[in-house]
Protein backbone atom coordinates (compact mmCIF):
# COMPACT_ATOMS: atom_id res chain seq x y z
CA UNK A 1 0.00 0.00 0.00
CA UNK A 2 1.44 3.39 -1.02
CA UNK A 3 1.90 6.32 1.35
CA UNK A 4 -0.97 8.08 -0.44
CA UNK A 5 -3.26 5.11 0.16
CA UNK A 6 -2.23 4.90 3.82
CA UNK A 7 -3.04 8.58 4.34
CA UNK A 8 -6.42 8.22 2.62
CA UNK A 9 -7.22 5.13 4.72
CA UNK A 10 -6.33 7.00 7.94
CA UNK A 11 -8.72 9.86 7.06
CA UNK A 12 -11.58 7.48 6.22
CA UNK A 13 -10.82 5.42 9.34
CA UNK A 14 -11.35 8.53 11.47
CA UNK A 15 -14.69 9.09 9.73
CA UNK A 16 -15.88 5.54 10.46
CA UNK A 17 -14.76 5.64 14.09
CA UNK A 18 -16.67 8.89 14.63
CA UNK A 19 -19.80 7.19 13.31
CA UNK A 20 -19.40 4.41 15.88
CA UNK A 21 -19.13 6.82 18.80
CA UNK A 22 -22.40 8.41 17.67
CA UNK A 23 -24.24 5.08 17.54
CA UNK A 24 -25.46 3.90 20.98
CA UNK A 25 -26.97 0.80 19.35
CA UNK A 26 -23.52 -0.30 18.16
CA UNK A 27 -22.03 0.18 21.61
CA UNK A 28 -24.88 -1.73 23.28
CA UNK A 29 -24.73 -4.68 20.90
CA UNK A 30 -20.96 -5.06 20.73
CA UNK A 31 -20.04 -4.40 24.36
CA UNK A 32 -22.94 -4.38 26.79
CA UNK A 33 -24.74 -7.44 25.40
CA UNK A 34 -21.70 -9.78 25.66
CA UNK A 35 -21.02 -8.46 29.15
CA UNK A 36 -24.62 -9.14 30.15
CA UNK A 37 -24.27 -12.64 28.73
CA UNK A 38 -21.11 -13.18 30.76
CA UNK A 39 -22.86 -12.01 33.92
CA UNK A 40 -25.79 -14.33 33.20
CA UNK A 41 -23.68 -17.43 32.61
CA UNK A 42 -21.32 -16.84 35.54
CA UNK A 43 -23.83 -15.83 38.21
CA UNK A 44 -26.93 -17.77 37.10
CA UNK A 45 -25.68 -20.90 35.30
CA UNK A 46 -22.07 -21.02 36.49
CA UNK A 47 -22.81 -22.84 39.72
CA UNK A 48 -24.34 -25.78 37.83
CA UNK A 49 -21.60 -26.06 35.19
CA UNK A 50 -18.52 -28.17 35.80
CA UNK A 51 -15.56 -27.43 33.55
CA UNK A 52 -12.78 -29.09 35.50
CA UNK A 53 -11.04 -25.73 35.96
CA UNK A 54 -11.05 -23.14 38.72
CA UNK A 55 -13.07 -20.01 38.02
CA UNK A 56 -15.87 -20.35 35.47
CA UNK A 57 -15.44 -16.74 34.33
CA UNK A 58 -11.86 -17.61 33.38
CA UNK A 59 -13.09 -20.57 31.36
CA UNK A 60 -15.90 -18.55 29.78
CA UNK A 61 -13.99 -15.40 28.83
CA UNK A 62 -12.53 -16.54 25.46
CA UNK A 63 -15.96 -17.53 24.17
CA UNK A 64 -17.50 -14.23 25.24
CA UNK A 65 -14.75 -12.33 23.43
CA UNK A 66 -15.40 -14.29 20.22
CA UNK A 67 -19.16 -13.68 20.48
CA UNK A 68 -18.51 -9.96 20.91
CA UNK A 69 -16.33 -9.93 17.79
CA UNK A 70 -18.89 -11.92 15.78
CA UNK A 71 -21.57 -9.42 16.82
CA UNK A 72 -19.38 -6.44 16.06
CA UNK A 73 -18.53 -7.38 12.49
CA UNK A 74 -22.23 -7.27 11.54
CA UNK A 75 -21.98 -3.50 11.80
CA UNK A 76 -19.13 -3.50 9.30
CA UNK A 77 -21.44 -5.10 6.74
CA UNK A 78 -24.20 -2.65 7.67
CA UNK A 79 -21.98 0.44 7.39
CA UNK A 80 -20.53 -0.77 4.10
CA UNK A 81 -23.99 -1.50 2.68
CA UNK A 82 -25.20 1.95 3.75
CA UNK A 83 -22.24 3.63 2.05
CA UNK A 84 -22.85 1.62 -1.12
CA UNK A 85 -26.55 2.40 -1.35
CA UNK A 86 -26.42 6.05 -0.24
CA UNK A 87 -24.01 7.14 -2.93
CA UNK A 88 -21.08 7.72 -0.56
CA UNK A 89 -18.86 5.30 -2.47
CA UNK A 90 -19.55 7.14 -5.73
CA UNK A 91 -18.54 10.44 -4.12
CA UNK A 92 -15.35 8.90 -2.74
CA UNK A 93 -14.45 7.41 -6.12
CA UNK A 94 -14.92 10.79 -7.79
CA UNK A 95 -12.24 12.18 -5.49
CA UNK A 96 -8.46 11.73 -5.93
CA UNK A 97 -8.17 8.99 -3.29
CA UNK A 98 -6.96 5.40 -3.46
CA UNK A 99 -9.94 3.15 -4.16
CA UNK A 100 -8.63 0.44 -1.84
CA UNK A 101 -8.65 2.89 1.08
CA UNK A 102 -12.46 2.87 1.14
CA UNK A 103 -12.58 -0.84 2.00
CA UNK A 104 -9.54 -0.84 4.25
CA UNK A 105 -11.02 1.97 6.34
CA UNK A 106 -14.05 -0.20 7.11
CA UNK A 107 -11.85 -3.22 7.87
CA UNK A 108 -9.54 -1.30 10.22
CA UNK A 109 -12.54 0.34 11.90
CA UNK A 110 -13.83 -3.14 12.70
CA UNK A 111 -10.43 -4.17 14.07
CA UNK A 112 -10.07 -1.10 16.29
CA UNK A 113 -13.67 -1.17 17.54
CA UNK A 114 -13.60 -4.88 18.32
CA UNK A 115 -10.26 -4.70 20.13
CA UNK A 116 -11.66 -1.89 22.32
CA UNK A 117 -14.70 -4.06 23.03
CA UNK A 118 -12.46 -6.98 24.00
CA UNK A 119 -10.47 -4.79 26.40
CA UNK A 120 -13.69 -3.61 28.07
CA UNK A 121 -14.88 -7.22 28.44
CA UNK A 122 -11.55 -8.28 29.98
CA UNK A 123 -11.73 -5.41 32.48
CA UNK A 124 -15.24 -6.43 33.52
CA UNK A 125 -14.09 -10.07 33.80
CA UNK A 126 -11.30 -8.96 36.14
CA UNK A 127 -13.89 -7.38 38.41
CA UNK A 128 -15.85 -10.66 38.28
CA UNK A 129 -12.85 -12.69 39.40
CA UNK A 130 -10.93 -13.49 36.24
CA UNK A 131 -7.26 -14.10 36.93
CA UNK A 132 -4.50 -15.18 34.57
CA UNK A 133 -0.98 -16.49 35.01
CA UNK A 134 -0.19 -15.82 31.36
CA UNK A 135 3.10 -14.19 30.46
CA UNK A 136 3.37 -11.05 28.35
CA UNK A 137 4.22 -13.23 25.36
CA UNK A 138 1.07 -15.31 25.93
CA UNK A 139 -1.07 -12.18 26.14
CA UNK A 140 0.44 -10.96 22.88
CA UNK A 141 -0.37 -14.34 21.33
CA UNK A 142 -3.99 -14.02 22.52
CA UNK A 143 -4.18 -10.52 21.04
CA UNK A 144 -2.74 -11.82 17.77
CA UNK A 145 -5.27 -14.66 17.53
CA UNK A 146 -8.17 -12.31 18.30
CA UNK A 147 -6.93 -9.77 15.74
CA UNK A 148 -6.57 -12.47 13.09
CA UNK A 149 -10.03 -13.81 13.93
CA UNK A 150 -11.47 -10.30 13.69
CA UNK A 151 -9.86 -9.67 10.30
CA UNK A 152 -11.10 -13.01 8.96
CA UNK A 153 -14.70 -12.32 9.99
CA UNK A 154 -14.50 -8.70 8.89
CA UNK A 155 -13.65 -9.67 5.32
CA UNK A 156 -16.67 -11.99 5.41
CA UNK A 157 -18.66 -8.94 6.51
CA UNK A 158 -17.26 -6.99 3.56
CA UNK A 159 -18.62 -9.65 1.20
CA UNK A 160 -22.06 -9.36 2.82
CA UNK A 161 -21.99 -5.57 2.70
CA UNK A 162 -21.06 -5.53 -0.98
CA UNK A 163 -23.50 -8.20 -2.16
CA UNK A 164 -26.57 -7.78 0.07
CA UNK A 165 -29.80 -6.47 -1.45
CA UNK A 166 -31.24 -5.15 1.82
CA UNK A 167 -30.19 -3.83 5.22
CA UNK A 168 -31.39 -7.02 6.92
CA UNK A 169 -29.44 -9.15 4.47
CA UNK A 170 -26.26 -7.19 5.12
CA UNK A 171 -26.21 -8.06 8.82
CA UNK A 172 -28.10 -11.38 8.94
CA UNK A 173 -25.02 -13.38 7.89
CA UNK A 174 -23.50 -12.80 11.33
CA UNK A 175 -26.21 -14.71 13.21
CA UNK A 176 -24.74 -18.18 12.52
CA UNK A 177 -21.31 -16.84 13.52
CA UNK A 178 -22.67 -15.64 16.87
CA UNK A 179 -24.33 -19.04 17.37
CA UNK A 180 -21.19 -21.13 16.69
CA UNK A 181 -19.53 -20.47 20.09
CA UNK A 182 -22.56 -22.02 21.81
CA UNK A 183 -21.81 -25.33 20.05
CA UNK A 184 -18.13 -25.38 20.95
CA UNK A 185 -15.93 -25.66 24.01
CA UNK A 186 -16.62 -22.00 24.88
CA UNK A 187 -19.24 -22.72 27.57
CA UNK A 188 -18.72 -26.38 28.50
CA UNK A 189 -16.10 -29.00 27.63
CA UNK A 190 -17.00 -30.86 24.44
CA UNK A 191 -16.58 -34.16 26.32
CA UNK A 192 -19.91 -33.48 28.07
CA UNK A 193 -21.85 -33.28 24.78
CA UNK A 194 -23.75 -36.07 22.98
CA UNK A 195 -21.63 -37.76 20.30
CA UNK A 196 -23.13 -36.02 17.19
CA UNK A 197 -22.97 -32.58 18.80
CA UNK A 198 -19.47 -33.27 20.09
CA UNK A 199 -18.32 -34.28 16.60
CA UNK A 200 -19.57 -31.00 15.17
CA UNK A 201 -18.17 -28.94 18.06
CA UNK A 202 -14.70 -30.41 17.72
CA UNK A 203 -14.52 -29.91 13.96
CA UNK A 204 -15.67 -26.31 13.63
CA UNK A 205 -13.29 -23.32 13.90
CA UNK A 206 -14.43 -21.83 17.23
CA UNK A 207 -13.40 -24.79 19.42
CA UNK A 208 -9.66 -24.84 18.55
CA UNK A 209 -9.54 -21.04 18.80
CA UNK A 210 -11.21 -21.09 22.23
CA UNK A 211 -8.99 -23.93 23.42
CA UNK A 212 -5.83 -22.10 22.35
CA UNK A 213 -6.87 -18.89 24.10
CA UNK A 214 -7.89 -20.78 27.26
CA UNK A 215 -4.49 -22.50 27.37
CA UNK A 216 -2.61 -19.25 26.80
CA UNK A 217 -4.54 -17.38 29.51
CA UNK A 218 -4.05 -20.23 31.96
CA UNK A 219 -0.32 -20.37 31.25
CA UNK A 220 -0.60 -23.95 30.00
CA UNK A 221 1.21 -25.36 26.98
CA UNK A 222 -0.97 -24.82 23.92
CA UNK A 223 -2.09 -28.15 22.45
CA UNK A 224 -1.89 -27.05 18.81
CA UNK A 225 -1.72 -23.41 17.81
CA UNK A 226 -1.48 -24.44 14.15
CA UNK A 227 -5.13 -25.49 13.92
CA UNK A 228 -6.70 -22.18 15.06
CA UNK A 229 -4.20 -20.22 12.97
CA UNK A 230 -4.99 -22.37 9.94
CA UNK A 231 -8.73 -21.74 10.38
CA UNK A 232 -8.25 -17.97 10.76
CA UNK A 233 -5.77 -17.60 7.90
CA UNK A 234 -7.80 -19.87 5.62
CA UNK A 235 -11.02 -17.92 6.20
CA UNK A 236 -9.15 -14.62 5.88
CA UNK A 237 -7.51 -15.48 2.54
CA UNK A 238 -10.68 -16.87 0.95
CA UNK A 239 -12.84 -14.01 2.23
CA UNK A 240 -10.33 -11.38 1.07
CA UNK A 241 -10.14 -12.80 -2.45
CA UNK A 242 -13.93 -13.04 -2.77
CA UNK A 243 -14.45 -9.57 -1.24
CA UNK A 244 -11.99 -7.90 -3.60
CA UNK A 245 -13.61 -9.61 -6.59
CA UNK A 246 -17.05 -8.39 -5.44
CA UNK A 247 -15.64 -4.89 -4.91
CA UNK A 248 -14.17 -4.75 -8.41
CA UNK A 249 -17.52 -5.81 -9.86
CA UNK A 250 -19.37 -3.11 -7.91
CA UNK A 251 -17.06 -0.27 -8.97
CA UNK A 252 -16.51 -1.46 -12.55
Amino acid sequence: MSAHAVEDTAVLLGRSLRHITRSPDTIITTAITPIAMMLLFVYVFGGAIRTGTGSYVTYLLPGIMLIAIASGIAYTALRLFTDMTSGVFERFHSMPIARSSVLWAHVLTSLVANMITVVIIVLVALVMGFRSSASLLSWLAVAGILALFTLALTWLAVIAGLTASSVDGASAFSYPLVFLPFVSSAFVPTATMPAPVRAFAEHQPITPIVNAIQDLLAGRPVGSVGVPLAWCVGILVVAYVVAMAAYRRRIA
